[in-house]
């Protein structure tokens, strides 16, 4: 009488007797198990959202509390300024990375370039891994 892993699953063993894993199961009956949903850390009452460790309900009532602070916190400080355009100055803002270009070509040698392309090269690297794989099946042989 020895051990097996489940036909169905493959992650848990079975004695050789039986069909498939308590897992599975279960699983195949429609029954779901209540240990995939977490409760709410805050209540314990609710599921927790997923992703999250609060429930829908707590999350609202902490946005609602955060936004009352705001409000008190505004309301007693004096009113913030807008900055406008003119006082900045005028700042160009950079629209795609494209207008972003580093000048490489004045900080290496142009010697030196197409050595550092070549060795870094994806190319490179993808045929002399081709050349090893050849090398080792015919010693093999």
């Amino acid at each position: 009488m020895g051990f097996i892993k489940c036909p169905r699953c493959e992650l848990n063993y079975i004695e050789e007797s039986e069909g498939f894993c308590k897992i599975c199961k279960r699983e195949m009956q429609g029954e779901n198990s209540q240990d995939d949903t977490e409760l709410c850390t805050i209540c314990n009452e609710r599921p927790a959202i997923p992703g999250r460790d609060i429930c829908m309900v707590c999350l609202k009532e902490m946005n609602a509390d955060a936004e009352e602070e705001d409000d008190t916190i505004n309301s007693e400080t004096e009113p913030q300024e807008h900055v406008d355009e003119s006082t900045i100055g005028s700042i160009d803002p950079v629209s795609s990375m494209d207008e972003i270009v580093p000048d490489i070509a004045d900080d290496i040698p142009a010697g030196e370039y197409s050595e550092i392309e070549n060795e870094l090269s994806l190319e490179a690297m993808g045929d002399e891994e081709d050349e090893e794989g050849e090398d080792e099946d015919e010693e093999s042989e």
